[in-house]
């Protein structure tokens, strides 16, 4: 089985290494890395690559300007039961593709406890912001007789994830760091044959009990998962995933050779964490969602229905389409077709899965795609590189590759029956958490449309806001809004003041702080629930005096932009301050390559300029607010705050 395959394949990748080992400044060579590291690649290239991008990485880090090319930093720690050395490499390049420059501590293997439970001051000097917890299947095994109870597999099982608990906890308090555990990979072949499944005791049934208890915990716990246990079943030993001549040769439980796709693996959970994660899924039409040419065959002779193979496949495709708008995914179309004609099969056509109301923005035309593209994203106010494009036609996916390098193209099969698996597997819109807003921003983003035309249709601006009845709901961050709150700071990167980055256990410890404030903020309307569209944190800093409370982190959702939003929330942030004996509340604007849009935000709601604070990033402007002469401008918003 190929690996990586939804990847473009290079015409000559390694003369195309060799050419960029030419370039002499690092910064074109890391550019050159980040862009080959997006086509298909084995291990012997995986090292090549991570020896292009590394001095670029190195004289990024060293400075205090951005990450080149809009890398975000991630700082991995890889404790672990086998050797993992070999693989850091694949999961740097990995995170390349994803928008990262991973930095990897990688502790002995076999030492996981002494650093959680002990003092490691290496560990501590990295600081991590993510730790992968990789064990395996032989450290630590259960030894239960194969007679053994359910009960008593059960007794040990438990004890063992409750020794995984508190070494997450430890993780969590010592570094403030997200925690990744990964599964455990069968590491024998079965005892019984298919009789293994029934008796409790068995080997892969204790595995399969272990898998089953960590997946428990990790929910409650807040720990994501690098499930192992899922590829293991598609890969296994044949391509070198827990193969016992590499385990007892080097204790690798990942092979070399299996290198690319582990390190993808860990490298889209890392992206998710550091909201680097897809958000939208553009779709084509003719020959993607169904078989042949609307505008030639019409709605009756497009194949797309039961009792034709190639029908029922298209079929497949848009349920899983449709299942990936249910879980938040936003859908839109982009087609060289007229628009009317594109749109009736909608509308009319008695088998699509996929409904209008589904996409929330539809673009069909004979315009190129690339430009279609930049209106979808402009029109949602997302950027380039939170769409997915997938099309059909090998020519059109080249031509956006190459006019829009951020927008991800996957290689499609031959056939569409195989579309959904691939879209899985290249792992574009990986998740940290699944909520209630996750599963209605799909829907909210095609109302977003509805509320666009009344505006176009309105001749009174603020006419238009009253009519829109909103209401801000504001809350204080709790564990109902913890795992959404910091999905929203690690992925919202446009309006947001700071761009600071958090893991849940640092907003968790921030929220608890009673001296500071902060809130996770809804919009209601007339025509629906805007979901969670700001988050607000301020606390006290050591830079201050008394009386004075700095603005931490306010970010907030572009699909409720120009609605006065701001001016709403500043009034809730002042009147909490005000409760906490805060008489100044002090902002910053951290300047990045894409907030720009809010660099007069606080001007604009009435703050004085004031001199930055001290250590703060180059460009960095300081403003303050007077809580109780201060007035925010006028807004048209009901208040609720609970």
């Amino acid at each position: 089985m190929e690996q990586l395959a939804w990847l473009p394949a290079h015409a000559d990748l390694a003369a195309a290494i060799s050419a960029a080992k030419r370039i002499d400044n690092p910064a074109d060579r890391l550019s050159q890395a980040m862009h080959l590291a997006g086509f298909r690649h084995d291990f012997t290239a995986i090292g090549r690559l991570d020896k292009l991008a590394a001095d670029g990485l190195a004289e990024a880090a060293a400075s205090s300007r951005p990450m080149a090319a809009g890398l975000a930093a991630c700082r991995l720690a890889i404790l672990s039961s086998h050797t993992v050395d070999h693989l850091v490499p694949a999961i740097r390049v990995a995170g390349l593709r994803r928008g990262l420059a991973v930095s990897v501590h990688a502790a002995p293997y076999g030492l996981y406890r002494q650093a959680l439970l002990g003092e490691d001051p290496m560990m501590a000097a990295f600081a991590p912001q993510l730790v992968l917890l990789a064990l395996d299947a032989r450290d630590a095994p259960l030894d239960l007789p194969l007679e053994s109870s359910e009960a008593a597999v059960t007794e040990a099982v438990t004890a063992r994830v409750d020794e995984l608990r508190h070494l997450w906890r430890q993780a969590r308090a010592r570094f403030n760091a997200q925690v990744m555990q990964q599964t455990l990979v069968p590491a024998d072949p079965p005892l019984f044959g298919s009789f293994e499944a029934l008796v409790p005791a068995a080997p892969n049934t204790v595995i399969g009990m272990l898998n089953a208890a960590i997946r428990v915990a990790a929910r409650e716990e807040g720990v994501l998962l690098l499930d192992l246990a899922l590829p293991a079943a598609s890969y296994g030993q044949v391509m070198g995933l827990a193969d016992p001549v590499r385990w007892h040769q080097a204790k690798q439980l990942v092979s070399p050779v299996l290198a690319p796709l582990y390190g993808d693996l860990v490298a889209r959970v890392a992206a998710a964490v550091m909201g680097r994660s897809r958000k939208c899924l553009v779709l084509d039409l003719d020959n993607t969602l169904w078989g042949g040419v609307i505008g030639d065959d019409g709605i009756d002779g497009i194949k797309l229905g039961q009792g034709d193979a190639t029908g029922e496949a298209f079929i497949a495709f848009q349920r899983y389409v449709a299942l990936l708008g249910k879980r938040g995914i936003i859908l839109a179309v982009c087609s060289k077709n007229d628009a009317a004609v594109a749109e009736a099969v909608f509308t009319q056509h008695p088998e699509m899965a996929l409904r209008r109301g589904d996409i929330a923005t539809f673009v069909a035309n004979w315009n190129d795609k690339a430009g279609n593209l930049r209106q979808i994203a402009k029109t949602l106010n997302i950027g380039l590189d939170s769409l997915v494009f997938v099309d059909d036609n090998p020519a059109e996916r080249d031509i956006i590759r190459r006019e829009l390098p951020e927008v991800a193209v996957p290689e499609l099969p031959e056939d569409v029956a195989n579309y959904p698996a691939r879209l899985a597997a290249a792992g574009y819109f990986e998740a940290t958490g699944f909520t209630a807003d996750d599963a209605a921003r799909s829907r909210s983003y095609a109302l977003n449309e509805a509320r666009r035309v009344a505006q176009e249709q309105a001749t009174d601006m603020d006419g238009y806001l009253r009519s829109l009845k909103m209401v801000l709901t504001a809350t204080d961050v709790g564990p109902g809004e913890l795992s959404r709150v910091t999905q929203l700071i690690n992925k919202t990167n446009q309006f947001n003041l700071t761009t600071r980055r958090y893991t849940e256990a640092e907003v968790q410890a921030l929220a608890a702080n009673p001296a500071a404030v902060a809130l996770a903020l809804r919009l209601t309307d007339r025509f629906g629930d805007n979901g969670l569209i700001c988050v607000v944190l301020a606390r006290p800093d050591a830079a201050l005096r008394s009386g004075e409370l700095l603005i931490d982190t306010w970010l907030m959702s572009c699909r409720v932009l120009g609605r006065q939003v701001e001016a709403a929330v500043l009034e809730v942030l002042a009147a909490a301050a005000s409760r906490r004996g805060v008489s100044t509340l002090i902002g910053e604007y951290r300047p990045t390559g894409r907030n720009g849009m809010v660099a007069e935000h606080y001007p604009n709601l009435g703050f004085v300029p004031l001199d930055p604070l001290p250590d703060s990033p180059e460009g960095t402007t300081c403003w303050q607010y007077d809580v109780i002469g201060g007035r925010a401008p006028k807004h048209f918003i009901e208040l609720d705050a609970r």
